[in-house]
């Protein structure tokens, strides 16, 4: 997938199109933290998709030789986004050599969001996997194939992962693994990999994850500037050594349908990860005042009725809480009563597991 691909402009008929493809954010179990040159992983990571929280990304195009690349519009949710433009019109030329059309391509985007931008809950991997299967959906249409099959979805990881590492995730559903580990095989750091349907117990099939938004603005610190932080951080070694432990660990409650034991590792991922961004240098803070009221709450509760519900975040200030189809009534209840109400003007999104991403056009 590296190396340039034959392509000859002389043969290359004008060609126009329109192709939609929806993608959802995923929320990692197991957190990646820091990166090498280019987009590689320092540590393997694990996810699931999610059903309600996606990006939907029409891209409409003409493919001519008489045309030089240009990226003719960009739109977020019915604006200009002016910042995001810039960096979508960079990646697009850095994937020249992947998809040699892309040189000869007038191309327009607009792309909405079911979640809020930049607050933490995966936007730029929805984002950048929907555009990776758009790009790879155009190449099958000028090949004349279907887009479809195992060679599609790993080039589309693969091309999603050089726009956001964790993009490579959500290209399918189930339990996913992004990252080179001997404990999952295929694995691999260029692209992700689904785990089989014997290896995760039904219990799981049915996760329920409830976010819950303390804060929708933008963040402070982005997870790129995070990312970077992570090489010359002081507990950089002893992160790589816990990861190992922990994904060793829920790989095997994964199979054996553990909730308790699975959401314990869970929880101390999404608490390990927001100490390594305190402990940065410089450090710094994206929890909101009310994501740790949260986070007691959900635990007294747990505590009190020994309801198998756990949290997690991600690089920013809003809860996703995972829990078991079998106590969402329970869980619906607790919600309602007493965590809606440090939501964000009462925001939250009641997701689930869902089916990974959609042709839609």
């Amino acid at each position: 997938m590296s190396d340039k691909q034959s392509f000859s402009v002389n043969k290359l008929e004008q060609t126009e199109g329109r192709v939609s493809w929806q993608s959802p954010s995923n929320i990692a179990m197991i957190k990646y933290w820091g990166k090498k040159p280019v987009q590689i992983p320092m540590n393997p990571s694990l996810s699931f998709v999610l059903d309600k929280s996606i990006v939907e990304i029409t891209m409409t195009y003409t493919v001519s030789s008489e045309n030089r690349f240009s990226l003719t519009g960009f739109t977020l949710n019915g604006s200009k986004n002016d910042a995001f433009s810039l960096r979508i019109e960079k990646y697009l030329v850095s994937l020249f050599s992947y998809f040699p059309f892309l040189e000869y391509t007038h191309i327009g985007i607009e792309s909405t969001s079911t979640f809020p931008h930049s607050a933490g809950i995966a936007s730029s991997a929805a984002a950048f996997s929907a555009l990776a299967l758009c790009l790879c959906d155009i190449e099958a249409g000028l090949a004349g194939k279907e887009p479809s099959g195992d060679a599609f979805f790993k080039k589309a990881s693969y091309i999603a992962r050089l726009g956001s590492g964790s993009a490579s995730r959500s290209v399918y559903d189930g339990m996913v693994v992004w990252g080179n580990t001997p404990l999952v095989a295929g694995s691999s750091d260029d692209y992700a990999v689904r785990l089989a349907d014997d290896e995760v117990h039904p219990i799981f099939t049915g996760i329920c994850d409830s976010i819950l938004i303390a804060d929708s603005r933008k963040k402070a610190v982005s997870s790129s500037e995070g990312h970077a932080l992570m090489h010359r951080h002081p507990f950089k070694e002893e992160r790589i050594r816990q990861v190992s432990d922990n994904m060793k660990n829920i790989l095997a409650t994964l199979k054996a349908g553990d909730f308790d034991y699975f959401g314990e590792i869970v929880e101390n991922e999404a608490l390990t990860l927001h100490s390594l961004m305190m402990s940065s240098r410089p450090g710094y803070i994206l929890m909101h005042p009310n994501t740790i009221i949260m986070l007691e709450k959900i635990r007294r509760f747990r505590e009190e009725t020994g309801t198998p519900a756990y949290f997690t975040l991600d690089a920013g200030p809003n809860i996703h809480l995972i829990y078991p189809l079998s106590v969402k009534a329970k869980m619906q209840a607790f919600l309602n009563d007493e965590m809606t109400v440090l939501c964000e003007n009462g925001q939250r999104i009641d997701d689930k597991a869902g089916k990974g991403p959609m042709k839609t056009a």
